[in-house]
């Protein structure tokens, strides 16, 4: 077609359609479930797939990824919900300042971001935790940006690099990586990558920005719970834990153990996502419930309340899963991945690269990593030994470069820590992309050895 060669075509239709998905989200504002529809629709047509087939490879992509991550969604948020109701969180940070001190509650701001955010979306996780800035910098006489930087810092890294957070589990679907690997991976790459983004960075940036706190903002949040009534340090780290326990032990399992053994097999069932993601929310009930005074029917209006949160979101990853689909019964994703092979860009860069090139256009790490994972998963069956596991990594990497003004975030912690935009680049975003060229180094380098 116009004197293309087949292959050529269908590249270009794919650079199209990808701008023309950016161009919607970006300048017309148009929702990204409603733009990711249509851009699906449009590739199937022009790629000259039979029309008959368009719609049911979007229906099987959307149901695909939502039969697996809309459950895990959905019960990430319910055990959220009930830790943040509890004051689990809180206990988690005031313990870690106390056993670190005043002079170092950078790095227990870290710690603390880390551990409470691995069952929580970014946003839920920066709300419940930004009121304990406020609190430890008008104790301590920090600068807001010493503590908060750290914060965020291990907030993101463990939204874009450790499941069970949405993005890290539909690549692992997509890649058809190992779960227990990768949460096993994925904490040895965003551990130290938030310490270098988190409180060496924090610490530097302070000295040139350190931040005013909105008043009206500290007067509203900085209100600090009674130590009484919060569940101990233990139990709440316990619950949190239990489903990356839980998977992990299955993964173990799966190594020590020939297949059909007793043990196995139930950890294969018991460590599932879905299966260990529910019953900690069932501990929760118990530890974060009932045990801190919390009766059934208020329990039962809190998981209720928590759900509508993530109607969009789950719109978006189906949709985006309807779109990666595409990608690949169109026959895009196949002369993608032999570009790759050909011009032998290392798949982790060019996973990286992909999801950093739609992160920056269209502010949505969600969207990055979808279209970025679909775009690079036919490279997995033409090079021999790579490995899927890290190919999530990278991609969750690349989906966190660069955030902007294009992206909800920016204005969030731009709003909270009462910063100019030019300050926000320079803290927030900068903080970001250290955050994403880390991990990419930290990634190639555990390349080597795994």
């Amino acid at each position: 077609m116009f004197g293309m060669s087949h292959e050529s075509f269908l590249l270009l239709d794919a650079v199209v359609t990808v701008i023309g998905l950016i161009v919607l989200i970006t300048k017309f504002k148009l929702h990204p479930f409603i733009a990711l529809i249509i851009a699906a629709g449009f590739l199937g047509l022009t790629s000259g797939m039979p029309v008959g087939t368009i719609l049911k490879a979007f229906q099987d992509g959307f149901g695909g990824v939502l039969g697996f991550v809309g459950i895990i969604l959905a019960l990430g948020t319910m055990l959220g919900k009930m830790m943040a109701e509890s004051g689990g969180a809180d206990q988690i940070a005031q313990t870690l300042i106390r056993a670190f001190g005043k002079e170092r509650v950078q790095w227990a701001m870290m710690f603390a971001a880390f551990l409470v955010g691995i069952p929580l979306f970014f946003e839920i996780g920066f709300v419940l935790l930004i009121p304990l800035v406020f609190i430890v910098a008008r104790r301590t006489g920090v600068s807001i940006i010493k503590i908060g930087i750290p914060l965020l810092a291990g907030l993101s890294a463990v939204h874009g690099l450790v499941p069970p957070h949405p993005g890290p589990l539909l690549a692992i679907g997509v890649f058809g990586a190992d779960i227990g690997k990768t949460i096993l991976y994925g904490l040895i790459v965003a551990l130290p990558t938030a310490i270098i983004a988190g409180p060496i960075f924090g610490t530097f940036i302070a000295k040139y920005i350190p931040g005013h706190a909105n008043q009206e903002l500290v007067d509203q949040l900085a209100r600090e719970p009674e130590a009484t009534t919060l569940p101990s340090f233990t139990i709440t780290l316990v619950t949190v834990l239990l489903p990356v326990f839980l998977m992990l032990l299955k993964t173990f399992a799966d190594v020590a153990l020939p297949d059909g053994h007793f043990f196995r097999s139930w950890m294969d069932l018991i460590g599932h996502p879905i299966s260990a993601l529910l019953l900690a929310l069932l501990l929760s009930l118990y530890t974060f419930g009932h045990r801190q005074g919390i009766g059934s029917k208020q329990i039962l209006k809190l998981l209720d309340s928590s759900l509508a949160p993530t109607a969009a979101i789950i719109l978006i990853i189906g949709a985006g899963g309807g779109f990666k689909q595409m990608l690949v019964t169109s026959g895009v994703g196949d002369v993608i991945g032999h570009m790759a092979v050909n011009a032998q860009i290392s798949p982790i860069l060019l996973a990286w690269l992909v999801a950093a090139v739609i992160r920056v256009a269209t502010g949505s790490a969600t969207v990055a990593t979808i279209t970025g994972a679909g775009i690079v998963v036919p490279v997995v069956g033409m090079i021999p030994g790579v490995n899927r596991e890290l190919l999530v990594l990278a991609t969750g990497a690349g989906s966190l470069v660069l955030s902007h003004v294009n992206d909800a975030g920016f204005w969030l912690v731009k709003q909270y820590f009462n910063m100019t935009v030019v300050e926000t680049f320079k803290t927030w975003t900068a903080m970001e992309t250290i955050l994403s060229v880390v991990a990419l180094g930290f990634i190639l380098l555990l390349s080597l050895v795994v």
